[in-house]
């Protein structure tokens, strides 16, 4: 799959079936997070890779907007440094290379959580010097998916050319 086709289907997944996802995947997802551009082309923070169930589990209940990812088969959570002052955007463009990168081996994943994740701080042994931005749990859809088709509004509604308002030509 090609980027774009990735960014063009790629769907939230929240119920992941019980098929754990191998070795590796889960290499290339996490190597998507260190080769992603950085404003000082570093790593975004702290990527820590859970798929103890226990600790999922855990995870899953300290998550108020994604108790299921107590049932995926792995989560990835991002940790930032507090004094970073590009940590957020940062750990954002990670997020979306490790969740491209896992939906073109077919693998869904949606974002949980942003900041204020302090029982995923502890419950993750996280340095007080860093804060966890987000977890993103990681596995197999349950259902099928297909290659999504998006509601989103038209692009000529979002996108200007050269000034705003101005309609960015169409390719005809």
């Amino acid at each position: 799959m090609d980027v774009f086709d990735a960014v063009r289907t790629v769907l939230a997944v929240r119920q992941y079936d019980d098929r754990p996802v191998p070795p590796e995947v889960v290499r290339q997802i996490v190597a998507a997070a260190h080769l992603t551009a950085s404003s000082i082309n570093g790593p975004p923070g702290h990527v820590i890779g859970v798929d103890d169930p226990d600790t999922l589990r855990q995870l899953g209940g300290a998550l108020r907007t994604g108790p299921y990812v107590a049932l995926a088969p792995l989560a990835i959570a991002i940790a930032i440094e507090r004094a970073s002052p590009d940590g957020v955007a940062d750990a954002s463009r990670a997020i979306q290379a490790m969740i491209l990168t896992a939906w073109a081996a077919g693998v869904g994943s949606n974002w949980v959580g942003f900041g204020g994740l302090d029982q995923v701080t502890t419950l993750l042994g996280v340095p007080e010097t860093f804060d966890v931005l987000a977890v993103v749990p990681f596995g197999y859809p349950r259902q099928a998916t297909g290659r999504g088709t998006k509601n989103r509004k038209p692009l000529g509604d979002v996108v200007s050319y050269q000034r705003y308002g101005q309609t960015y030509p169409s390719e005809e």
